[in-house]
């Protein structure tokens, strides 16, 4: 398994390339080659959950050379943690694309595998040039992915999702820039030790680099007010791409945790100090929007993608407190959010094909069709997204409670989490209430078939849901060595440069 751990990246690397080259395949081919690269992709993301559950940490240096010159990979908890949870869930998206939707547009397997590679690439990179470079990669084909299918509203989308997005590139570009003309290094570990021992005169420019990256994940993770384009982008996208952005958003997070905490965490006076007193009111406040945004929705989709930004706020404002047990609540939680968004962006699709008008618009009146089944998924699918039992949204809400008590900030963090959670309440009551309850029956939609395939795959992923809580106490184990791991970056530092042992062990994490 020496090479193991470039497949993640270069198994849907080859397949897209392929597919595009041999773009003239039956579409039944493409549609197989794409499930196999993705189904190969969840076998990976076991062997890394495995690989990285003593607490090694794996390198492979591309053409062999040594960091901090060549091109690093990385494997520890977290990464393999993200690398199972992306591949379980493009295996899930792609499932349900394989019912039809992915016959809408060209090349969409393709891309789709382009934009696995770049998420996978994210998450192993060692260092924040490569880490722009797999931002790229996904940001590329995400463009593209939103505008399967076409229409109007997903052009203007696009158009706002591109122009945002260009800009964070500019800005990381400007930050990696400034960062490499004071330390002569862009490796993450390298450059946590050159920043460390900078001088004093080059304290200022560090600062005003690290805020810049703030902004760069920011606009990617979608903190407030670098959200506004979220909603817009993800309710005008097709169901299986709007659940695979569900992700999206956590790579930005998961930046903000490995580059705040590793490379702008050591010293005496640590850079990220600065950051993270801007990112505990602004995650608070990208809670509430979120949870107001929620009330307010026009339609389910509008409705899931404010929950996405709910689960944004409520990731940053636990991270943001900065200790093992807020740290190890918050990913799980990360798991939670991100396959219930997903399953709620295929149940709309699901409820939307059984409306004879308005899709998933609250403001239309239309039956739904085979009310008693999908009324009793949509009842399982809520309570699981509110947070109450026995889904795991409530062990980790809980959970987040409970380390967070205590803590500066921790009382605010209750309000707004039970506030936000209450409000969801309020609205998926309403939407089910007005779908399902609403007396007449289902009239013409009756008759319409359903999809008992995509059914099923929503079925699983709610189920999943309520599996996680079951194996909470061992996942519960994992996540808390995982924020132990990440709370100790002299590790990280010695794995990657063991001839910096020395120095590493005199630097305070």
């Amino acid at each position: 398994m020496t090479h193991a751990l470039i497949l993640p990246i270069l198994l849907p690397l080859i397949t897209g390339a392929s597919l595009l080259l041999l773009y003239r395949l039956p579409f039944g081919v493409q549609r197989l080659a794409g499930l196999a690269s993705t189904l190969g992709l969840v076998l990976l993301g076991a062997w890394a959950l495995g690989a990285a559950s003593g607490g090694e940490y794996r390198l492979y240096h591309a053409g062999d050379w040594p960091a901090p010159f060549g091109i690093v990979l990385i494997l520890d908890r977290l990464s393999a943690l993200m690398l199972a949870l992306t591949a379980a869930l493009g295996l899930g998206c792609l499932l349900y694309a394989s019912r039809g939707i992915d016959r809408r547009g060209a090349h969409f397997h393709a891309l789709f595998q382009f934009q696995l590679a770049g998420l996978n690439g994210a998450f192993l990179t060692g260092d924040l040039f490569n880490l722009f470079v797999f931002f790229e990669i996904l940001l590329i084909a995400s463009y593209a992915l939103l505008l399967h299918g076409g229409g109007r509203a997903r052009s203007r989308a696009g158009l706002h999702y591109v122009i945002i997005n260009l800009v964070g590139s500019a800005l990381f570009l400007v930050a990696l820039g400034t960062l490499y003309g004071l330390t002569g290094t862009l490796n993450m570990a390298d450059l946590a030790l050159e920043v460390a021992a900078a001088p004093p005169g080059d304290a200022p420019l560090l600062a005003a680099a690290s805020m810049v990256l703030l902004v760069v994940f920011g606009i990617k993770a979608a903190i407030l007010p670098l959200l506004f384009w979220l909603p817009r982008a993800y309710s005008a996208a097709s169901a299986p791409v709007a659940a695979l952005f569900a992700i999206m958003t956590k790579v930005g997070v998961y930046a903000i945790l490995r580059v705040f905490l590793l490379v702008f965490g050591l010293g005496e006076a640590p850079v990220n100090a600065a950051a993270w007193q801007w990112l505990w009111p602004l995650a608070l406040a990208t809670l509430a929007l979120g949870g107001v945004g929620v009330l307010g929705s026009d339609s389910l989709r509008t409705l899931t993608a404010y929950l996405v930004i709910i689960s944004v706020g409520t990731l940053l404002a636990t991270l943001s407190l900065v200790t093992p047990a807020t740290l190890a609540a918050a990913l799980f939680y990360l798991i939670h959010s991100t396959g219930m968004a997903a399953a709620f962006f295929l149940l709309a699709d699901l409820l939307g094909q059984q409306r004879d008008e308005g899709y998933d618009r609250f403001s239309v009146a239309a039956p739904v069709g085979h009310r008693g089944m999908l009324g009793s998924l949509f009842f399982l699918a809520a309570i699981a997204a509110v947070g109450l039992p026995p889904f795991a949204g409530f062990v980790s809400k809980a959970w987040i409670l409970q380390a967070s008590a205590g803590e500066p900030g921790g009382l605010w963090l209750w309000g707004v989490l039970l506030a936000a959670a209450l409000l969801t309440l309020i609205a998926v009551s309403r939407t089910g209430s007005s779908w399902f309850w609403r007396p007449g029956g289902a009239g013409k939609a009756e008759a319409r078939p359903l999809d008992r395939g995509c059914l099923a795959i929503v079925c699983v992923m709610v189920a999943l849901n309520g599996a996680l809580s079951a194996l909470g106490e061992p996942i519960m184990g994992y996540l808390a060595l995982t924020a132990e791991q990440l709370l100790t970056p002299r590790a990280y530092i010695a794995a990657m440069l063991p001839e910096t042992l020395a120095v590493a062990t005199e630097v305070a994490p």
